[in-house]
């Protein structure tokens, strides 16, 4: 069985969208700042252009993703990604909301109304022995909650949004969830940040 991670372009300051939804630019600017060419499912939307070592970051990424979950804001934000993924794997979506009217999916969409947990269950089976991404948003704070987050991977970017959605939204008083730096790769106007749960001791 894989590993359930997410990764999520971040801020200085740890915001993944600046106040009113804005900051994209800045975020996401490191995606097309290269030369070497990573397509996606559907390169026609969307083709990475960066450093060889984010290339290799994002090629692994995409050699093991094997499905998605998602909240329902994101879905919304991204008008559902036209019904269409750029990574092409199934996607569970988070919701209490039915999808909207007249809605149709060339990637494979699922509605969850029971939670993250249910979800990320539901897609760890779809996935088999490939990871499972969660997020960006507040999916990720519910899946630590829950104990089910294994990696975590931010892209830093250096900028500071001074406010906005954080990486972590919604995450609440909770004890201290341990991670273990794992990796880090050095790209064009961003560092990819690899941290894996740490493992819980006996005492």
């Amino acid at each position: 069985m894989g590993k359930v991670f997410t990764q999520a372009s971040v801020s200085l300051d740890g915001y993944i969208s600046g106040p009113g939804q804005s900051g994209f630019d800045k975020l996401f600017a490191w995606c097309t700042a290269g030369t070497v060419a990573t397509p996606t499912a559907d390169p026609d939307r969307l083709t990475y252009r960066t450093s060889e070592a984010t290339a290799r970051y994002l090629r692994g990424l995409q050699e093991m993703l094997g499905a998605c979950v998602v909240g329902r804001n994101l879905f919304d934000l991204t008008a559902g990604w036209d019904g269409r993924h750029p990574s092409g794997v199934p996607v569970f979506v988070v919701s209490h909301r039915p999808p909207p009217s007249g809605w149709a999916a060339t990637t494979p969409f699922t509605f969850v109304s029971d939670g993250v947990e249910n979800a990320i269950a539901r897609a760890r089976e779809v996935a088999g022995h490939r990871d499972v991404g969660v997020g960006p948003g507040g999916t990720v704070a519910d899946a630590l909650r829950a104990g089910l987050l294994d990696e975590l991977r931010m892209d830093v970017v250096p900028v500071v949004l001074g406010g906005g959605t954080p990486v972590l939204a919604g995450l609440t008083a909770t004890a201290p969830i341990g991670f273990e730096q794992a990796e880090v790769i050095e790209g064009i106007g961003v560092t990819h940040m690899i941290y894996r749960r740490a493992p819980q001791r006996r005492v």
